[in-house]
């Protein structure tokens, strides 16, 4: 297509981007979500009309702040996931000397308070129990037992592949879907006991946890919508807090690695960060960490 320029509407730049090759070499959930919030952003309604037919030119930070503002009425996330994708096609017109000025650099964010929910070791354990003694709960606990031992987060668990494990060595090796890592881990003896008993029932297919009945002749994994309901009925059934999340999973298993004394360079190992600050987000503060950071000085009172 023709490369627009600063007299074309912002909906040409947002389309410009969607049809790059930048954009093709993103994931196919990075893209549908990219794709949706995009749409979104053209549609805002700043002044009389929508910000996809305003001239590149003519957008200045104002009405960008404007439309940031609306954004907001559907959540903080939501708001900054737009600007960011906003960002990515803005950025993308730059390199390609479409623009000069980047007025999306001038919206001023506002923090999503980030979620701190920890499951306890033992809440882990009685979803487990619960969990593997109904058949029907198996794949969706075996996704969760994995998340937890692991690190890892629970959408890669879900189309997890029997060629990534070695139930000899009990030993992982994957690439995660998000940012291209790798990472290489161990097998706790007993998630590789469960792994082999599950090989034992579903390794005439490709998926390590898939839905436990075919769909049309297949075993599939489960979508995310599936996930988070069959995680909510083993909830209920162990009668645990039903604010727990799979998402959590990942946060739960960093703050045990920094509680045992593990450093973030171990943590980053296990993960697949490559930034410091990315590990953040995932770090709660307890009792258990601060008093062994304490205990660790060798002050005595006595």
């Amino acid at each position: 297509m023709r490369i627009p320029n600063s007299s074309d509407t912002l909906e040409k730049i947002l389309t410009y981007y969607l049809k790059s090759a930048a954009f093709a070499k993103l994931k196919g959930r990075t893209q549908i979500s990219y794709e949706a919030n995009l749409t979104a952003v053209g549609n805002t309604l700043v002044g009389r009309r929508m910000l996809k037919n305003y001239v590149v030119a003519d957008i200045k930070a104002r009405h960008l702040n404007n439309a940031y503002e609306k954004w907001l009425l559907s959540g903080t996330r939501t708001a900054n996931y737009r600007k960011a994708s906003l960002s990515a096609a803005w950025k993308y017109a730059m390199r390609n000397d479409v623009m000069e000025h980047n007025p999306v650099s001038l919206i001023k964010t506002s923090s999503d308070n980030q979620r701190r929910v920890k499951w306890s070791r033992d809440q882990v354990k009685t979803f487990l129990s619960v969990g593997y003694a109904d058949m029907r709960w198996r794949s969706i606990t075996l996704i969760v037992h994995m998340a937890y031992d692991w690190g890892q987060r629970v959408g890669d668990m879900r189309v997890l592949t029997w060629d990534k494990l070695d139930l000899t060595e009990c030993r992982l090796d994957i690439t995660q879907s998000k940012r291209g890592a790798e990472v290489h881990l161990p097998i706790s003896a007993g998630l590789c006991r469960m792994l082999q008993q599950q090989k034992d029932d579903f390794g005439f297919q490709e998926y390590v946890a898939p839905r436990v009945k075919p769909r049309a002749g297949a075993y599939t994994p489960y979508d995310l919508e599936e996930v988070s309901n069959l995680i909510n009925g083993v909830l209920e059934e162990a009668n645990l807090p039903k604010h727990l999340t799979a998402m959590d999973l990942r946060r739960t298993a960093v703050t045990e690695m920094m509680e045992a004394g593990v450093d973030l360079a171990g943590i980053m190992q296990v993960t697949g960060h490559k930034n410091v600050n990315s590990v953040k987000p995932y770090m709660v503060n307890t009792f258990s960490g601060a008093s062994k950071a304490l205990a660790a000085r060798g002050n005595d009172d006595e």
